[in-house]
C-alpha cells in the first residue's frame, strides 16, 4: 500500500498492530503486508541515527513479518533477509560495471563503493522466547542528489545511472526479492550475505566505540584507536569476528566497533 507521507512506515505499522489508524488497516490482511512511502517526517535508522529523504524522490518501505521462522536466538536472520533482497534488488537498477561494487556493510546498510545507498532498521516484538513479529524498514535512495543534514557518503541510483528511476517499480520488485529471500534456507541467505559483505577481503581500519544509545557513525581517517583486521565471518546472533594483524580474534556487536572510512 503506498500512502502520501507519514512519519516513519515502521512506527505506522506499529500504530496499526495497536488498532490505530483504521483508514490503513486493510494493509494488515495481506500474507506481507507492506506500506511505502516517499516522505517521512520522521524517518529512523539504527541506533538513534535519522534518515534524511528529500519529498518524493526516494523509497521508504516497511514488511510486517508476522511470526517468522526464526529462532530467537538468532534474530539476525531477518537482518540478514533483508539486506539480502535489498542488494538483490538494487542490483537490477544498476549496469554490469557497477554490480561488483554493489555490497552489504555489517550489520545492514547497502553500499557502493565507500557510499551508502541504502539503510535497514529491523524491529522486533517478542514475547518469552518467541518473535510476535518483525517489522523490516528500508530507505532506498533513488532519484535524490543532494543531502543537507549532514550525511556523510550518500549516493543514490540516479546518481549512478544518470536516469531518473521508477520508485513504484523499485517498491513492487523489492517485494518480489524479499518473498523469494525468505523462501530460501537460512543457510543460503547468510552465504550471499557473506560473499557481498562490504570490505570483505583483506585488512581494513576499524575502531572500537563505547557502547552507548548515541548514533553509530563511521570512523574518519586517523581515528584515535583504529587497529588492522579483516573479517572472518559474522555470526548468527549479529556480532562481527574480526581477525587483526597480530592474529588476534575480536567479537564485537555493531554498537562495539566501527568502520573507519
Amino acid at each position: 500500500m503506498y500512502i502520501d507521507q507519514t512519519d516513519s512506515t515502521n512506527s505506522l505499522i506499529q500504530r496499526l498492530l495497536r488498532g490505530e489508524e483504521p483508514e490503513y488497516a486493510a494493509c494488515l490482511k495481506a500474507d506481507v503486508p507492506l506500506i511505502y512511502t516517499t516522505y517521512q517526517t520522521a524517518g529512523r535508522g539504527q541506533t538513534g541515527n535519522g534518515w534524511e529523504s528529500e519529498r518524493g524522490k526516494n523509497l521508504l518501505l516497511s514488511y510486517l513479518l508476522r511470526e517468522p521462522k526464526v529462532d530467537i536466538s538468532e534474530l539476525f536472520l531477518l537482518n540478514v533477509t533483508a539486506a539480502v533482497a535489498a542488494h538483490r534488488t538494487i542490483a537490477e537498477w544498476l549496469s554490469p560495471e557497477q554490480r561488483p561494487m554493489l555490497s552489504i556493510k555489517w550489520p545492514n546498510d547497502i553500499y557502493i563503493g565507500n557510499r551508502k545507498i541504502a539503510g535497514i532498521l529491523v524491529e522486533n516484538s517478542l514475547s518469552g522466547n518467541k518473535i510476535q513479529h518483525s517489522i523490516a524498514g528500508i530507505g532506498i535512495n533513488v532519484n535524490q542528489e543532494q543531502w543537507v543534514g549532514g550525511a556523510p557518503n550518500p549516493v543514490s541510483i540516479k546518481m549512478l545511472t544518470g536516469v531518473r528511476a521508477d520508485i513504484d517499480a523499485i517498491a513492487k520488485r523489492f517485494e518480489q526479492k524479499l518473498e523469494t529471500t525468505l523462501s530460501w534456507e537460512p543457510v543460503q541467505r547468510r552465504n550471499y550475505y557473506r560473499v557481498h559483505l562490504y570490505r570483505r577481503d583483506g585488512y581494513w581500519p576499524f575502531v572500537e566505540r563505547e557502547v552507548s544509545t548515541a548514533p553509530t557513525m563511521n570512523a574518519t581517517a586517523g581515528a584515535e584507536g583504529q587497529f588492522m583486521a579483516r573479517i572472518k565471518g559474522v555470526l548468527p546472533t549479529g556480532e562481527i569476528v574480526l581477525i587483526d594483524q597480530q592474529g588476534n580474534q575480536r567479537t564485537y556487536h555493531f554498537k562495539q566497533v566501527r568502520y573507519v572510512l
